[in-house]
């Protein structure tokens, strides 16, 4: 079975830089076009984009301003950005910089060049998703991409610590209190982590769990109850799939790392 391909949206107002670069990159990946900034952040609201290459000179919405639009709104924040300019100022890099732009590529370009430069950060995000994850005391912040991205996961993480005991809750109870759309919520979270929402809740449960079991103030059971887990035995589950250890396993392996530390 053929694995999807990340979708790159790409912006330019000139047709034959579009066709070409197109060309290029449509054997990874899907790629949209958009001719300014305006019709992209259209392509944004309707699609899932996982990287976004754009051109600065154009008209209506120019690429500093995409950049910053993009940027600035928590729905499309975690979206990598590269910039292609003729421009090759020091100033102008500034200010893509400033705009949180996550690469910037003179024109004229090698596309081998850009091509490694779109693995290098879609690789890396996939990288932090995995480590999050699996990483029982890694906190959810490491995910943002951006200030937008980091108030956002802040107060999700906030949300999800203020109901953890609650082995009910759901995306939806989520969204409401969130104040958005469950669709919204549910893309956001998705995009930004790999998980769906329900998943992000099990991982929070087991994160707030590891860090009860590693000051070890509770029993197991105890623990299993405070994070939401009706049932002991599936949260013993949910723990070993998720970091590779039982509970008492990684009890044992911090009370390792503290002993160490003290000989250290």
């Amino acid at each position: 079975m053929d694995l999807i391909k990340p979708v790159i949206l790409l912006v330019d107002d000139n047709e034959e830089i579009l066709d070409f670069i197109s060309g290029d990159l449509s054997e990874k990946y899907t790629v949209i076009t958009a001719l300014n900034g305006q019709d992209a952040i259209q392509v944004l609201k309707e699609a899932s984009v996982q990287l976004v290459i754009t051109d600065v000179m154009m008209p209506v919405m120019n690429g500093f301003e995409l950049c910053q639009a993009i940027k600035s709104n928590f729905e499309y924040s975690h979206i990598p950005v590269i910039m292609l300019t003729a421009k090759n100022t020091l100033q102008s890099k500034i200010e893509g910089i400033e705009l949180g732009a996550d690469a910037y590529i003179e024109k004229p370009f090698s596309p081998e060049y850009l091509q490694v430069q779109i693995a290098s950060l879609l690789l890396n995000r996939s990288k932090i998703k995995e480590y999050f994850a699996s990483s029982p005391m890694v906190h959810i912040k490491t995910m943002a991409y951006s200030k937008a991205d980091e108030h956002f996961l802040e107060k999700l993480n906030h949300v999800i610590y203020k109901n953890i005991e609650d082995p009910e809750l759901n995306v939806d109870q989520l969204a409401t209190v969130m104040n958005m759309s469950r669709a919204t919520l549910y893309r956001k979270i998705k995009e930004i982590s790999n998980l769906s929402p329900n998943e992000l809740i099990n991982v929070a449960r087991l994160k707030i769990a590891a860090k009860l079991l590693a000051d070890e103030e509770y029993k197991v059971y105890e623990v299993s109850e405070r994070v939401g887990f009706n049932s002991y035995r599936q949260f013993g589950r949910n723990f070993f799939k998720q970091f590779g250890l039982s509970p008492s396993e990684y009890i044992t392996a911090k009370r390792e790392e503290r002993k160490n530390k003290k000989i250290i």
